[in-house]
């Protein structure tokens, strides 16, 4: 064991920042990174057991005692050093100073991943590296650039700032020798004092580049150039683009039905190209593009023929619901090496029994021999317990002495032509592939079908959410999430095995069934349920779920059912301060610690109420009345019992927000987690976690006085076009919303419902809509809030939520 002091001199290949992602432990070395919610120098252990001989540890963290444990780990090496971050940063930083080669860097508000995806592509260059899907951030970009080697010829890397200061630690790492600025928006406008700044400090990307891209009718961006950038970086070249008509750098974009041309004047030369695009974002990140294919001098006619070829990126990774009891993790847009790690990862953070599956595509641009590359490929998928991998490509099938339990083919045809796919039983399986491979023709083949209503579920919203509540409570109170009722509408084992992942303390479920739902899905967290049944015993043992008892004569039967064994059974105590639904009363706290004090074989793993009116400030008295309460209660029996383990918990979502005080040793969150501030007053510190959306059936032009759908509610008062959606009460579309009270949203458009809500269809008027047949249809989401949605019928969110029926097809997706 030694302990080392900086630089960071180390042969490791892998850059370790989560305990949770070990694949090559020793090729590894790990940054313990103490963050606001996890510490990773709690992991040192576990990762040494797992192979890892390699750490980086702060200063801070290295107390004598913590030394002395260190010292006990034989052949291990500890850097100690003031930041884990910026130890990782620096070494990377020196890592790039390796390399000479032209580098692109990309930053702006929006558009930087399209941007970089595009050029990978249209650039053509088999050894570019590039950062992994939106790797931008102060820990994504020293992964991406440590991925450089000898072997590439080209680097794109994409900088994403939050807050003033940070891009002065990136700037080093990428070092840009041709830098784009995509635009300037309202992202993170709350990190800087005004959006002039916030263009000066992604600026600083830029201060030692040779060549600059971007937009001039951003004016701050543009003012900040002239005035800041122009200064410290005097030579720089700029390519200041407008769309302003007598601009030196003109672009006059003309939008046709499905595609667009630009005419653009750079040079005093005019060039004309056509974009198979015709909204305004693609048209921009295009545009930036071909100045950077301009400027690298690249043949018109190629430049043409490879915007021809541009397709749509998908910026996530979607989890769905395939066939065969099968689940689907979407990856099909492109196959790189580190696009594939994160690929996997995200896999590994699906706990489930399933059987884990994955079909890859021949890897592009790594810049690596191939037989180097499919080594460490090989070496890579070891460490993440694939049960068997499906390889596709000429190359991938030359090199498959890499790889166990594997299967070969030469194209995606041969492998849907020879492939039983009905073997694929309860399976997990990733489809990572590069776009020539056409995986989407896999995924069609494996999906389950059903009509085009889904449930959209967004994994990083979910995360931000819980990481909100956790900054609120701090990181001494522990959190249950409450994924009862299908996990409010999301989906419970999916949304739990997040909670797992992000290492919550408790899950909540309402039956006994929900609960072993969740064990069976792989779940490991303590789970409590809310309302054991006696004839539900047997099942809360087998699968070691906690149940919440709320009456004598629940005790009484749950005791006699423990009686024969002598192990030791955990349950959750609920008192009743005021709700009067379920619990124990006062009076009843004497005779329940009495009958406790005779059966030690009961742990009780907490004592719990439930606040009445926490998210209604006319209650906050009595919400005070029931915490008091609660506390005398719960005090009664902890100390009468000596049990000093046991947690008690009262706040629930809204009482985190109104009652911080009384958040005791764990709060319960649920409806805050999925977006939903029920107080109000921090609804903007929350993202939206679901949106339901639908496609347009059918479209028809009906004249004046014409009647629409059921009993002949709908009358129309003009001519109007009328578009049949495929959504109905049935899938959880109220019809409360008929007759004009629901709208959707149709290309941005709020489209009234005309007559009844059908069954399994709606219509509505789509008069002022410019849409098709087959667009897309939002019923709630980000631009149409689910808190004006249920107010227009008089419910409540959690009715609006919990009422999307579970035959709505669910997809999961992280950015």
């Amino acid at each position: 064991m030694k302990f080392l002091s900086e630089p960071i001199i180390t042969e490791a290949t892998v850059l370790l920042t989560d305990s949770r992602f070990v694949s090559q432990p020793a090729q590894s070395i790990f940054f313990a990174i103490k963050g606001e919610h996890h510490d990773g120098h709690q992991f040192i252990d576990d990762l040494y057991q797992k192979g890892v001989r390699e750490f980086v540890v702060e200063k801070k963290a290295a107390t004598n005692d913590f030394q002395n444990h260190l010292s006990k780990l034989v052949g291990a090496k500890f850097w100690l050093v003031e930041n884990a971050i910026r130890a990782l940063q620096n070494l990377s930083a020196e890592h790039r100073q390796k390399f000479d080669i032209p580098v692109i860097g990309v930053t702006g508000s929006n558009g930087k991943t399209i941007v970089k995806e595009w050029l990978g592509a249209l650039l053509k260059d088999d050894s570019v590296v590039k950062s992994p899907r939106s790797y931008n951030s102060q820990l994504g970009v020293p992964l991406s650039v440590w991925e450089m080697n000898e072997n590439h010829t080209l680097g794109i890397f994409e900088a994403g700032i939050s807050k003033s200061g940070e891009m002065e630690y990136l700037e080093p790492i990428i070092r840009p020798s041709i830098g784009i600025f995509t635009n300037i928006g309202s992202a993170h406008d709350e990190g800087f004092r005004s959006r002039k700044q916030k263009a000066t400090e992604k600026l600083r990307l830029f201060q030692r580049s040779k060549t600059l891209i971007y937009c001039k009718d951003y004016e701050d961006i543009d003012d900040e150039i002239r005035i800041l950038l122009k200064a410290v970086n005097p030579s720089i070249e700029l390519i200041g683009w407008s769309r302003k008509a007598g601009a030196k750098i003109y672009v006059n974009a003309t939008k046709l039905n499905s595609y667009s041309t630009l005419q653009i004047l750079w040079n005093s030369k005019i060039y004309d190209f056509k974009i198979p695009f015709v909204d305004d974002a693609s048209i921009e990140n295009a545009t930036h593009c071909i100045f950077l294919m301009l400027h690298q001098t690249i043949n018109v006619n190629v430049i043409q023929n490879r915007l021809d070829a541009l397709k749509p990126i998908a910026m996530r990774l979607e989890l769905k619901q395939g066939i065969n009891d099968c689940y689907l993790i979407d990856d099909t847009y492109n196959n790189d090496y580190a696009g594939l790690s994160v690929a996997l990862n995200f896999m590994s953070q699906q706990h489930t029994k399933r059987s884990k599956v994955l079909i890859i595509s021949d890897l592009l641009q790594s810049g690596l021999e191939e037989t180097e590359l499919y080594e460490s490929i090989g070496d890579l998928i070891k460490g993440k317990e694939i049960d068997q991998i499906i390889g596709i490509g000429e190359v991938i099938s030359r090199n498959q002495k890499y790889f166990k339990n594997g299967v070969f083919y030469h194209s995606t045809e041969e492998f849907l032509e020879k492939y039983p796919i009905n073997q694929l039983q309860s399976s997990l399986i990733l489809v990572k592939g590069a776009r020539k491979f056409e995986f989407e023709k896999i995924i069609n083949r494996l999906i389950h079908k059903v009509h085009g209503t889904v449930f959209e579920v967004n994994l990083d919203a979910l995360t931000n959410n819980l990481n909100f509540y956790r900054n609120k409570v701090g990181s001494g109170t522990k959190i249950m999430v409450m994924v009862k009722a299908f996990a409010y509408g999301s989906g419970s084992a999916e949304v739990a095995s997040l909670l797992e992942y992000h290492r919550v303390d408790y899950l909540g479920v309402a039956y006994t069934d929900e609960g072993v739902v969740l064990r069976q899905n792989g779940i490991k967290l303590p789970i409590m349920v809310l309302n054991p049944q006696p004839e539900s015993f047997s099942k809360l043992v087998e699968y070691k779920l906690e149940p919440e008892i709320y009456s004598f004569k629940l005790l009484n039967q749950y005791l006699d059912f423990i009686s024969s064994t002598e192990t030791t059974f955990k349950i959750h105590l609920k008192l009743d301060t005021g709700m009067h639904r379920l619990g124990f009363e006062e009076q009843d706290i004497e005779a329940l610690i009495g009958l406790l004090k005779e059966n030690p074989q009961i742990e009780i793993a907490s004592i719990f109420s439930h606040l009445v009116g926490a998210d209604e400030s006319e209650h906050n008295a009595f919400s005070k009345t029931q915490i008091e309460k609660f506390d005398r209660m719960s005090k009664q029996i902890i100390t009468s019992l000596n049990s000093q383990k046991t947690l008690r918990h009262i706040c629930n979502s809204a009482g985190i927000i109104r009652f911080p005080d009384a958040k005791f040793d764990m709060v319960r969150l649920g409806i805050g987690l999925y977006g939903v501030e029920v107080t109000g007053s921090e609804q903007k510190s929350l993202q939206t976690v679901g949106t339901l959306k639908t496609v347009i059936s059918q479209i028809k032009n009906l004249k004046a006085g014409e009647t629409i759908g059921y009993s002949r509610k709908g009358i129309l008062e003009k001519d109007s076009r009328i578009a049949t959606i495929a959504i109905g009460y049935a899938d959880g579309f109220d019809r409360g919303f008929s007759k004009g009270v629901g709208k959707v949203l149709v290309n941005g458009v709020a489209c009234p419902v005309v007559g009844n809500v059908c069954m399994d269809m709606t219509m509505i008027d789509i008069t002022d809509a410019i849409c098709e047949e087959g667009d897309e249809v939002i019923i709630f989401g980000k631009d149409l809030s689910i808190r004006d949605l249920a107010d227009s019928i008089g419910t409540i969110t959690y009715e609006i939520l919990t009422g999307v029926s579970e035959r709505v097809k669910r997809v999961f997706y992280k950015e």
